[in-house]
């Protein structure tokens, strides 16, 4: 029997290698399509926790993970052997960089390690991860056919990019697009046929190459225009403008024009570090991306000037930044999830304490957090909290965060997210 014909039947066995932000949220919309998933992931904390029906992922409910778990369709577990049992494989790894800003490609290699180990005749193997255009033909390929496997005929390999976006109500796995591109056309329509059981929309490309620097053109397209938005910003108050009216003004052009919007660097897993990707690639080619390489530049330096516009604070109440107690309101690197990575909030933390502040933090989607050596505990934000800090720093405009009770009883607040807008005070240093 075709695979095609097995998975409309969903007798076929899809695996899932990450259980993460991108994994776990395919893994249970494959269950809940009927399938039976095993989902691997090497931490196990995150498989125990799942296996009782717990989700560590905003965007998927416990009770989705539970009912799966009860029913018998998603089997969490640390076991790469599982994959032998498989017919279908997607690899949603990490891929962050490394010290000199170098794509890290260790965990795919080996997930794909594993792969090759447990692969048998008929597999579908599709890499999710974000990463450099030539990733799936270059280091993949030749793992899988090392053992003689033809691919097209003897097992079928794919990219598809993840687009997972925390938090969006709107947008989520099911409803999102789903670019795909096979090695060979078999592979295209094989790797296709299996999305079509789950997501609303499929759109195959001529190839893996073309599929990964689709991922990579849309997050370098963002990082690219905010740091324009973010260059504005630095331009219009040496100019006296307040840019966020500038950026409502142009939104209103019908045409030709998108808002996007400046604040204290950039933050998540994908827009500061699909674009060293890209240009990592392209130095490799002998193309200097410095149009990609300026806009990374521009908001890698974010958290150094918010803290430019504390000292400014600070010296309109005669305060200096050694010893000022501050409050940094939000440490999630988007506004009304408990996504951490990458924040810029944290070097915004960093770079004041080195400075010699004391600095505390709010955010009722993260409680505590580990970072720069020790645990720090969320301050909830009351009037007799909020008044014993000289400064707050707005970093991730939360919805929940009382931003009048903040200015009522706050000696100066820094607004890096124009959460304040509207709201008029010789207290509030706008970006």
């Amino acid at each position: 029997m075709l695979i095609e014909q097995r998975l409309a039947r969903r007798t076929a066995r899809p695996a899932v290698i990450g259980l993460g932000y991108v994994g776990l949220p395919l893994a249970i919309e494959f269950a809940k399509a009927g399938f039976t998933v095993h989902g691997i992931d090497v931490d196990e904390k995150k498989v125990a926790a799942l296996k009782r029906g717990r989700s560590y992922v905003g965007d998927v409910p416990s009770k989705d993970v539970a009912a799966m778990v009860k029913a018998g369709r998603f089997i969490p577990t640390t076991d790469f052997r599982v994959l032998a049992k498989a017919d279908t494989i997607n690899i949603c790894v990490p891929t962050p960089l490394n010290k000199t800003k170098d794509p890290d490609v260790s965990y795919i290699v080996a997930a794909a390690e594993q792969v090759a180990r447990h692969l048998k005749k008929g597999q579908l193997v599709i890499l999710e991860s974000t990463t450099y255009p030539g990733t799936t033909d270059e280091l993949i390929l030749p793992l899988l056919t090392a053992r003689g496997g033809r691919v097209g005929k003897d097992f079928f390999l794919a990219f598809s990019p993840e687009r997972v976006d925390p938090g969006n109500a709107n947008f989520q796995t099911r409803n999102i697009p789903k670019v795909v591109g096979g090695v060979t056309p078999r592979c295209t329509e094989v790797a296709c046929a299996l999305y079509r059981q789950t997501l609303e929309t499929v759109v195959p490309v001529s190839g893996t190459r073309v599929a990964e620097m689709v991922k990579l053109l849309e997050n370098t397209f963002r990082s690219v225009n905010i740091g324009l938005a973010n260059e504005t910003a630095l331009l219009c108050e040496r100019l006296g403008i307040d840019v966020w009216e500038v950026i409502d003004a142009a939104a209103t052009k019908p045409f030709g024009f998108m808002p996007f919007y400046p604040g204290p660097g950039l933050g998540g897993h994908c827009i500061p570090i699909d674009p060293f990707y890209l240009s990592w690639k392209a130095k490799l080619s002998g193309f200097e991306a410095r149009f990609i390489e300026l806009a990374g530049q521009v908001n890698g330096h974010m958290p150094e000037h918010v803290v430019r516009r504390v000292v400014e604070a600070l010296n309109k109440n005669s305060r200096a930044v050694k010893g000022s107690r501050i409050l940094v309101l939000g440490v999630a690197y988007k506004a009304d999830i408990d996504d951490t990575r990458e924040s810029p909030s944290l070097d915004i933390i960093e770079l004041l304490e080195e400075m010699g502040a004391k600095v505390d933090y709010a955010d009722p989607f993260v409680p505590r957090i580990d970072f720069a050596g020790r645990v720090r505990r969320a301050v909830k934000l009351t009037k007799a909290t909020i008044s014993r800090y000289d400064c707050a720093v707005v970093a991730t405009a939360h919805a929940g965060f009382d931003y009048d009770l903040l200015l009522a009883h706050v000696r100066a607040v820094v607004d890096t997210r124009n959460a304040l807008k509207g709201r008029k005070s010789p207290k509030i240093v706008r970006l």
